[in-house]
C-alpha cells in the first residue's frame, strides 16, 4: 500500500467513517523527503489528512458545506519533527535529550538505549545498574553486563528503556508479534448515550471540552490538533511533576494549563467535576494507573455516558509489555527501527515519527467518535499504541537506500515557510510549525497562546 491515499481509506474505515469522507481530501508529494528510510512524509500525510477528514466531516454535520482538505507531504515531513522548527525570540532551543540518553555497548557485542530525560527515570536507571549519575558510569555499568540482562535490570528498577534489537528479532519476539496484531487506532462503543447533535457552527469543535493528561509529544500533539480545530483544551498535571521543555513549549499552543494532585481527595473530586461536563478525555497513563483514582474508561463511560475516552500505550494493549515505560526512541531501539537507522551501530530516527503519527491518530479517533457520537450516540474508546503505529509505518514499506541516502536529517526551513506562524508564551516569542491540514473556507488556528503552567483555573470556559 504505497499510496497514502490508499493507507487514509484505511484509517477511514478503521473508525467507521463512512465513504464519501474521503471525497475532497488531496495529498500533494510523495517521499523521499528526509534522509530515512521510512516513508515518513506519506505516512505522516495520511495521519494527517485523517485528522483534516474528520474535522471536515463534523462541519458536515453541523450544516457546513464540507469542505475541501490539502494535506502536502512535505509539510507533514516537518510535522513529524515539529519541535526542530520551534525558536523562540528568533533563537533555536537547547536539546531535548538529557545528557545520560543514547545507547550504550553491552559487553556481549549487544546494545542498549537509555532513557534518562526525566529525572527519576535517570535516577532509577542509574540505580538499577549500580551507576553513579554521569556517562562515565553509566557506559561502565553497561558494558559489564549482557544487553539482555541490562533491559531486565532497568525494568525491574522502575527505569526506562530497551536491547536494540533487529526488526528480524522484533517480530520473532512475543511483544513483536501483539503489535503487529494491533491496528494503528481502534475506536469501541462501550456504553450507551443518546445522539448528541452538533450545533451549528463555522469551526469542527466548536464547544467540544477536551481533558488532556498527557505529557511529552504524542498526546500533547493529539491535544493541540483538538484545539486547532476549535476546542477549549484544559491540561491537567501535577505540580511536582517535571516537563519536557522544549516539547512542551511547541505541544501547548492552543490549551489552558492547570494543576490538579489526584492524591488529594478534594483535587480528585474537582478533576471529577470536571469529567461532568467534558467531551473527550484524553491520557496516556500506564494500565491501571488512574483506575484507583476513579477515572477508568468503565468507571467514566459511567459517570458521563457519551463520553470520548482516548488513551495511548507504548507497547500495545495485547502486549505482554504495555505495563512498561515507553517512549517513541525506546520503541525505536526495541523494535529494529533503530538499528535500520544506522551503519553498523544503533542511531535515532530524525524524526519522532511514532509519537506524531500516534498524536495526529489520537486525535482523528477523537473526532471519529465526535461524529458517530452525533448521529450515533454512544460512549466511545479509542486506543492507540506507539508499537502498533511503527508497524504500520513499517508495513508500508521502506526507501532505498540510493534514494534516500544523502538526503538532509531536517526538512529545510525554506520548504515550510507557508506554515510557520508566530505565537506568545512566557519564554518569549515563538515562531513553530502551525497547522498542516488546510480546510478550504476554514481558519484552523490556535485561539489560545502557551500560558504558564498551572496559571489557570481548573474549570471549564462558560458558555
Amino acid at each position: 500500500m504505497d499510496d497514502p491515499h490508499d493507507l487514509l481509506q484505511a484509517l477511514r474505515r478503521a473508525c467507521g467513517l463512512p465513504e464519501q469522507a474521503a471525497d475532497g481530501v488531496r495529498i500533494d508529494g510523495r517521499d523521499p523527503v528526509i534522509g530515512t528510510p521510512y516513508k515518513v512524509a506519506q505516512t505522516g500525510a495520511a495521519a494527517i489528512a485523517a485528522t483534516g477528514m474528520a474535522a471536515a466531516w463534523l462541519l458536515r454535520l453541523r450544516g457546513r458545506r464540507v469542505p475541501c482538505v490539502t494535506v502536502d507531504a512535505v509539510a507533514a515531513a516537518a510535522a513529524m519533527q515539529s519541535y526542530k522548527f520551534l525558536r523562540i525570540d528568533g533563537r533555536a532551543p537547547g536539546p531535548v535529550m538529557d545528557r545520560l540518553t543514547g545507547f550504550y555497548a553491552a559487553g556481549d557485542g549487544r546494545w542498549v538505549y537509555l532513557h534518562c530525560n526525566f529525572p527519576n527515570l535517570a535516577a532509577a536507571n542509574c540505580r538499577a545498574l549500580g551507576a553513579a549519575h554521569n556517562p562515565g558510569s553509566l557506559v561502565a555499568s553497561v558494558a559489564g553486563r549482557a544487553g539482555a540482562d541490562v533491559e531486565e535490570a532497568i525494568m525491574a528498577g522502575g527505569g526506562c528503556g530497551a536491547l536494540v534489537r533487529t526488526e528480524d528479532e522484533w517480530r520473532a519476539s512475543p511483544q513483536g508479534i501483539a503489535a503487529a496484531a494491533e491496528p494503528p487506532v481502534t475506536l469501541t462503543r462501550i456504553g450507551d448515550a443518546p445522539p448528541r447533535p452538533l450545533p451549528q457552527a463555522d469551526r469542527p469543535l466548536h464547544g467540544v471540552r477536551v481533558l488532556d493528561l498527557t505529557r511529552v509529544l504524542a498526546g500533547p500533539t493529539c491535544a493541540k490538533t483538538l484545539a486547532e480545530h476549535g476546542a477549549d483544551v484544559l491540561r491537567i498535571s501535577r505540580r511536582d511533576l517535571p516537563n519536557s521543555g522544549v516539547l512542551d513549549l511547541d505541544t501547548s499552543v492552543g490549551k489552558r494549563s492547570a494543576w490538579l494532585d489526584l492524591r488529594d481527595p478534594p483535587q480528585r473530586q474537582t478533576m471529577l467535576d470536571l469529567v461532568r461536563g467534558c467531551d473527550v478525555f484524553s491520557q496516556a497513563y500506564r494500565p491501571g494507573a488512574l483506575d484507583r483514582h476513579g477515572l477508568s474508561a468503565e468507571a467514566l463511560a459511567a459517570l458521563r455516558p457519551g463520553i470520548v475516552y482516548v488513551c495511548l500505550n507504548a507497547w500495545g494493549y495485547g502486549s505482554p509489555w504495555r505495563e512498561r515505560r515507553g517512549f517513541d526512541t525506546v520503541v525505536q531501539a526495541a523494535n529494529g527501527m533503530a538499528w535500520s537507522a544506522g551503519d553498523g551501530r544503533p542511531a535515532q530516527l530524525p524524526v519522532a515519527m511514532q509519537d506524531y503519527v500516534a498524536g495526529y491518530l489520537m486525535a482523528y479517533g477523537a473526532m471519529a467518535a465526535l461524529a458517530r457520537r452525533a448521529e450515533e450516540g454512544g460512549t466511545w474508546q479509542v486506543r492507540v499504541s506507539l508499537a502498533a503505529c511503527g508497524e504500520w509505518i513499517r508495513r508500508h514499506g521502506t526507501i532505498a537506500a540510493s534514494r534516500w541516502t544523502g538526503l538532509p536529517s531536517q526538512v529545510p526551513e525554506i520548504c515550510v515557510r507557508p506554515w510557520l506562524v508566530e505565537t506568545r508564551s512566557p519564554a518569549g516569542r515563538l515562531t513553530q510549525l502551525g497547522p498542516v491540514a488546510r480546510l478550504s473556507g476554514v481558519d484552523s488556528r490556535w485561539d489560545t497562546a502557551v500560558v504558564a503552567e498551572g496559571s489557570c483555573a481548573p474549570a471549564w470556559l462558560s458558555g
